[in-house]
């Protein structure tokens, strides 16, 4: 099942539409039966390029495990 997504907007698309939505600055989300989604096309027009975001938030992410475990030691090295 194929989800156009943009802002607050959520639309049940076919095949057929996912190019036009995708043009039109839509996301487009492939859901499965469980409810489990991953973006599989971003819509025209952002400002950053999606794959760009992506790396970024993976590192993010990372850097803000790697942030919290640092902290915990820091506590611990105090006590």
């Amino acid at each position: 099942m194929l989800y156009a997504v943009k802002a607050n907007k959520e639309l049940k698309i076919e095949e057929s539409e996912k190019a036009a939505m995708q043009k039109q600055g839509f996301d487009i989300v492939s859901a499965d039966d469980k409810g489990k989604r991953e973006t599989v096309a971003y819509g025209a027009g952002k400002t950053m390029p999606a794959d760009k975001y992506a790396e970024l938030e993976k590192k993010n992410e990372a850097l803000e495990k790697e942030l919290a475990k640092l902290k915990k030691s820091a506590k611990e090295a105090k006590e």
